[in-house]
């Protein structure tokens, strides 16, 4: 389906807590989306959450923003919020074995995908990311291409499958994993 919304700049910022309604909008219509959808490359609970829920997230977000825990860009079009990454620390403490690993997720409103949001929000996401983790994983549905070839213009690789890891239905999606090396001596830089 082609974006809705003219290939232009797209602006990426911090967090805020003014970006809560449209994180939500953005996340309800996930929901919306998986039942014409089913193909939708992200894991989503059985039904859509409480108000109450979401708030409860979006503070837990700001805690792990603040802590150092976890970085978010917002990526911007025309002033409206319409996507944004989380990287969090895989690590429980900043000490932990693997703490030295940032797990990506990204959200783009359905209107904006394929105008140019997600490079946005990778680009800045990797370079936010260098000196603070030394790799960055995600996982996405075997069948989503087209966030595959997101992935892999910023350097993902893939390195396994999790076969059936989402039942849908009576449809089981495998997930693939990829990851990007940080690392100063890493050769996908």
């Amino acid at each position: 389906m082609p974006p809705t919304t003219p290939k232009g700049r797209v602006e990426t910022r911090e967090l805020r807590w003014s970006d809560f309604e449209p994180f939500r909008d953005t996340f309800f219509l996930l929901f919306e989306e998986r039942e014409t959808n089913p193909e939708i490359g992200i894991t989503l609970y059985e039904r859509r959450p409480s108000l109450d829920d979401e708030v409860a997230w979006f503070a837990g977000l700001f805690r792990r923003v603040a802590s150092g825990e976890t970085l978010v860009v917002v990526g911007e079009h025309d002033g409206a919020v319409v996507g944004h990454v989380t990287v969090t620390r895989v690590g429980a403490t900043a000490t932990a074995e693997n703490a030295h690993i940032g797990e990506l997720g990204i959200v783009v409103h359905r209107d904006h995908r394929g105008s140019g949001v997600g490079d946005a929000l990778m680009r800045e996401a990797i370079r936010q990311s260098r000196g603070r983790f030394d790799l960055l994983r995600l996982s996405v549905f075997s069948v989503n291409r087209r966030a595959r070839r997101l992935y892999e213009r910023h350097g993902f690789v893939y390195v396994g499958t999790r076969p059936a890891h989402v039942k849908r239905g009576e449809t089981y999606y495998d997930e693939d994993l990829m990851v990007l090396d940080l690392r100063p001596h890493a050769a996908n830089r």
